[in-house]
């Protein structure tokens, strides 16, 4: 399936920003079921200072602000040729040891709420059965909410707050995760919804790594892996990582975010 994405994030400040500067992880990569026909990522009242792959393989542009800017946008799109493998990503690539992926992080630090989601956990056969039961558990204990819209929830906060969105459905799967011996990584990336074209935000899911099939994807969420409608763009530890867009500015005034997405079959 060729999916046909456009992606713009508008920012404004109440008052001009002296100084500026944001990573930009909105580069998505060929790779095994995942084919790159076309991207282009541009700024406005931006520079592009520097582009590198970080230490999860992600492409990352640093771009800073133009001095004394009131708005800053960034606008992405292309083309993407994508296969179904049934959520299976396969072995595991890149500069990062797979051990650091059992890592906790302040995000996805396990506390007393998901060591009893753990153990609530019904048995089962295998390791898939295993994580898809998992993800299924999570989502009857956090059911999907927009009312919570903070994207830096902890694991811990989320099942406390009991609902949330796809970042937090991400964080308790990785915190569980690992809790069981899995190493589990968090994907931001796009999803094309069966109903709609125009979106509010770009999605989440978690990879964890199965004996005998590499990384395997679970949309919390959505309660399935992810098939041809998903394009992975960056995976981390957690959302800090893995956060399409990230950066710091000085300036005193308040700032207003919009957000504009289109994801469709070509």
């Amino acid at each position: 399936m060729r999916l046909k994405i456009s992606h713009t994030t508008s920012y404004h400040y109440d008052t001009p920003v002296s100084y500026g500067l944001q990573q930009l992880r909105l580069r998505p990569k060929s790779r095994p079921g995942q084919e790159v026909m076309s991207w282009d990522v541009s700024v406005t009242s931006g520079r592009l200072e520097a582009s590198y792959e970080d230490e999860h393989a992600n492409t990352v542009d640093l771009v800073s602000f133009e001095p004394g800017q009131s708005d800053f946008t960034v606008h992405c799109e292309g083309e993407i040729e994508v296969a179904d493998h049934a959520g299976v990503v396969g072995r595991h690539h890149g500069f990062m040891p797979l051990w650091l992926f059992d890592r906790a992080t302040e995000l996805t630090k396990p506390g007393p709420l998901v060591r009893a989601l753990v153990r609530d956990l019904p048995s089962e056969e295998n390791d898939l059965e295993t994580l898809h039961a998992l993800s299924t558990h999570i989502l009857a204990a956090v059911p999907y909410s927009t009312d919570q819209t903070s994207s830096e929830l902890a694991s811990e906060a989320v099942l406390e707050a009991g609902h949330g969105v796809c970042q937090d459905h991400t964080h308790v799967f990785l915190t569980a995760a690992r809790l069981l011996g899995f190493p589990a990584r968090y994907v931001s990336g796009y999803l094309m919804m069966n109903d709609r074209v125009e979106q509010d935000a770009s999605h989440a899911w978690a990879e964890a790594h199965v004996k005998g099939l590499g990384w395997v994807g679970f949309d919390i969420s959505n309660a399935i892996s992810p098939d041809a409608r998903y394009v992975r763009v960056a995976t981390g530890l957690d959302y800090r990582g893995a956060a399409p867009v990230s950066g710091l500015r000085f300036g005193s005034g308040g700032e207003h975010l919009n957000v504009s997405l289109q994801v469709q079959q070509q």
